[in-house]
């Protein structure tokens, strides 16, 4: 697997800064966000030359662009802002290929107004899959036009909140550009070892062939999230589980401080060599 990490970690509005970053605390790869541009993270506008900067820095620094964030409120209760997400996403395809990418990565979104990430109880409404459908429909065609894939990650606060909900909405679009970013600490805020073990090996067995990307973080045994390394999650039982089927992609951490970024490349080096040392685990 190729390590990564998520690029906004590091501070800077200028891909060379942030790549070159990315590269000295020992990663090979990155999921990139506008932001690291100087832009919105989902502008209205990015330039054929914003775009090569990207590319460039990217060929400069060693780290592969594996994917770029799209992250927008897909089932946001007001239509005008779903549709300008869209309008966005669009924008952001027609120039991931400049920027040496081919995936972006999706919010299924919530009912929530204010915070795309936090739950609301009319997610599970009929009326929220409608909406999502919809939207999705829309993000497979701005996929297709620009030869994109979409990556969709079951997270507890949003619509596609577990990995049966997310191969379900699979069967419903019948589109090979929808693929995964599995991050088990998205699966579970509370559980028993055995729980735990039981979620992170059904998802990845439902979702096998559609994983494309894992995330690395935590939780914290009172259910916040933390850095990975620093909590609950077993990581040699999901990282077994990720080589078990054969997943050769990208691991890539994120909800963490660009201090924390060195120690754990260390831990994820030394986990998926099968070395229990790590970032204060």
């Amino acid at each position: 697997m190729k390590l990564g990490i998520f690029a906004k970690t590091f501070e800077g509005t200028e891909p060379t800064t942030v790549l070159n970053s990315v590269a000295a605390a020992g990663f090979t790869c990155a999921q990139y966000n506008m932001a690291c541009s100087g832009l919105a993270p989902m502008p209205e506008i990015i330039t054929e030359a914003q775009a090569r900067s990207v590319a460039g820095a990217a060929r400069a620094s060693d780290v592969e662009i594996v994917a770029v964030s799209g992250t927008f409120n897909m089932i946001h209760p007001d239509r005008s802002v779903r549709e300008a997400g869209l309008r966005n996403l669009a924008t952001l395809a027609e120039r991931s290929a400049g920027m040496s990418t081919a995936l972006i990565t999706l919010c299924t979104g919530t009912r929530d107004p204010i915070d795309q990430w936090k739950a609301h109880a009319d997610n599970n409404t009929p009326e929220a899959w409608r909406d999502l459908l919809e939207a999705m429909g829309t993000a497979i065609e701005i996929a297709e036009r620009y030869d994109v894939d979409l990556g969709i990650e079951p997270e507890l606060a949003n619509v596609v909140n577990s990995a049966e909900k997310a191969h379900r909405l699979i069967s419903a679009l019948k589109s090979s550009r929808i693929k995964i970013v599995l991050d088990p600490a998205n699966l579970f805020e509370f559980a028993t070892l055995d729980e735990q073990r039981s979620i992170v090996s059904s998802a990845i067995d439902v979702l096998a062939d559609r994983i494309v990307m894992a995330h690395a973080k935590d939780r914290n045994p009172d259910g916040s999230f933390a850095t990975a390394g620093k909590g609950v999650l077993d990581y040699a039982h999901y990282l077994g589980r990720l080589k078990a089927i054969g997943f050769n992609g990208s691991l890539v951490t994120h909800g963490l401080s660009a201090s924390e970024a060195a120690g754990v490349a260390t831990f994820l080096k030394n986990s998926l060599d099968g070395h229990s040392a790590g970032a204060g685990r």
